[in-house]
C-alpha cells in the first residue's frame, strides 16, 4: 500500500482509562454511544482551529482513531476477495479521512451515517481499479513487478522487446519464473465472455449464463437500512425485528413487549419518519 497513515491522539481529548473503582467496562452499545460523543465533541474543537496548524492535526489525527471501528466494521464486509485485511483497512482508513475533511457537524447528520458511504465506496474503487482479477501468491506479484520494470529498461536499451532468457539474466532467475510471472500480469485484466464466443455461432456465454435476480436492486437498499437501524432506539430496534423479520402482527408484538397495540403502532411510525429523514439526509 502506498498510503500510511500516522495517528496521535491528543491528550486533551483521548478517553482516560477507567480507575478500579469506576464501573466496570461498557457494553459495546455504550461504547458505540461513547464514541460518537467523542466525535462530536473533536469536531466541535476542529472547527475552531485553523487547518494545517499543529492542534487541528492532533484533533483530526484524535478523530480518525475514533472512528476506525466503523472502518474495520465496513472492510469485514470484504473478507472474502483474498485481499490482505490490512490493505483494505488502510485503504478504508483514507475513506474515513476523506469524510472526515467533508463532514459539516451543522447539517445535523450523525457521522457514522456520513463516512460509511464514502469509507466503502473506498474500497470499492480499490477492488475496480488495483486488484487482480485472479488473486495470485505475493513473492510472483512482487516478482512480477521486478519482471516489468526489466522488460522496460531493456527495451529500452536495445530498441527491442527483450527475450525470456534476456531477462531472466538480467534478474538472475529462470526463465520458467519469468514466464510465471507473465503469466500472473495478465491476472489484473479479465478476458471477455464475448470476445472468447466470436466466430463459434452460438449465443455468448454470457448470454447462456445466469439469469437476472430480480431481489438484486434491494442489496443496497437493505444494507443502508441495517445501518440506519442501528441508530434507533434498542426497542425500535426490536420492534422492527420482530415485525418485518419475524414476521409478526403488532398484537403478537404488543403481547411479547408487553404494551399496548396503539404504543406499537406509534413506535413503528416513529421508527419509520427517523429512517425516511436518515435517507433523505444521506442521499
Amino acid at each position: 500500500m502506498d498510503h500510511e497513515v500516522e495517528l496521535t491522539v491528543p491528550a486533551s481529548t483521548a478517553p482516560q482509562a477507567p480507575t478500579q473503582e469506576e464501573t466496570p467496562a461498557s457494553p459495546p452499545r455504550s461504547r458505540g454511544a461513547d464514541t460518537r460523543a467523542l466525535t462530536q465533541v473533536l469536531f466541535g474543537e476542529l472547527k475552531e482551529l485553523q487547518p494545517g496548524t499543529p492542534e487541528h492535526n492532533r484533533v483530526r489525527a484524535a478523530l480518525i482513531e475514533a472512528n476506525l471501528p466503523l472502518v474495520r466494521y465496513a472492510a469485514a464486509r470484504f473478507r472474502s476477495r483474498n485481499e490482505p485485511m490490512e490493505d483494505v483497512i488502510q485503504v478504508g482508513t483514507i475513506g474515513l479521512i476523506n469524510a472526515i475533511d467533508r463532514f459539516d457537524p451543522d447539517r445535523g447528520v450523525q457521522f457514522p451515517t456520513f463516512a460509511m458511504p464514502t469509507v466503502v465506496g473506498e474500497i470499492k474503487r480499490y477492488f475496480r481499479d488495483n486488484v487482480r482479477t485472479v488473486h495470485v501468491p505475493r513473492r510472483l506479484h512482487e516478482l512480477w513487478v521486478q519482471v516489468n520494470s526489466a522488460t522496460e529498461d531493456l527495451t529500452t536499451a536495445f530498441g527491442r522487446t527483450p527475450t525470456t532468457s534476456e531477462i531472466a539474466e538480467r534478474l538472475r532467475i529462470t526463465e520458467d519464473e519469468v514466464l510465471s510471472c507473465i503469466e500472473a500480469g495478465r491476472s489484473y485484466h479479465a478476458t471477455s465472455l464475448e470476445a472468447a464466443q466470436e466466430g463459434d455461432g452460438l449465443p455468448g456465454l454470457l448470454d447462456r449464463l445466469g439469469y437476472e435476480d430480480p431481489a438484486l436492486d434491494g442489496v443496497e437498499h437493505r444494507d443502508l437500512v441495517r445501518h440506519l437501524l442501528v441508530q434507533l432506539p434498542e426497542r425500535e430496534q426490536r420492534i422492527l425485528l420482530l415485525r418485518y423479520y419475524s414476521n409478526l402482527t403488532q398484537s403478537q408484538i404488543s403481547a411479547e413487549l408487553g404494551v399496548s397495540q396503539m404504543h406499537v403502532s406509534r413506535l413503528l411510525a416513529r421508527s419509520f419518519q427517523r429512517l425516511r429523514s436518515a435517507n433523505r439526509i444521506d442521499a
